[in-house]
């Protein structure tokens, strides 16, 4: 974890997670707002409109996936790390309906070395899940922001 130490392990991942905003058209394009970061946490939401669905009228699952995904990179970059993903995987378990909120919920549960493990949970306005998803992650080199030494 390389900061600050004058800085809180929140002020450092609140900051990364504003680096990380600030460059990333493809969350801000589909309407996904940063609710909740902490280190290793995030949480993020997305009402599903018009154009996020799919011939039957429901949430299209990529949509989902991507709002999954998006929590997963944002918690993954909680530390001042750059962090990508190398695999995910999602179970798609109830359809999002249109102007439903979806909140997906991502948890760090294993960190070795520079390779991770994250949960996200998406919920649905109901409380009930709508997907489940995996992502693994890998360090790579570089920081969101510069460290005070």
């Amino acid at each position: 974890m390389a900061w600050s130490a004058e800085m809180t392990p929140q002020e450092v991942a609140e900051r990364s997670s504003q680096a990380m905003l600030a460059g990333d058209a493809a969350t801000k394009w589909l309407g996904i707002d940063l609710v909740e970061i902490s280190p290793g946490a995030c949480k993020m939401t997305m009402r599903v409109q018009a154009q996020h669905l799919n011939g039957h009228g429901i949430c299209h699952g990529g949509f989902i996936n991507t709002l999954a995904d998006s929590a997963f990179a944002f918690a993954c970059n909680s530390y001042n790390n750059r962090v990508v993903a190398i695999q995910n995987s999602i179970n798609l378990l109830s359809p999002g309906q249109r102007d439903e909120v979806l909140m997906a919920v991502a948890t760090e549960t294993s960190i070795t070395g520079r390779s991770g493990i994250y949960d996200v949970t998406v919920t649905g306005g109901d409380g009930r899940i709508v997907a489940l998803f995996r992502g693994l992650s890998r360090q790579i080199s570089g920081q969101h922001f510069e460290v005070q030494t």
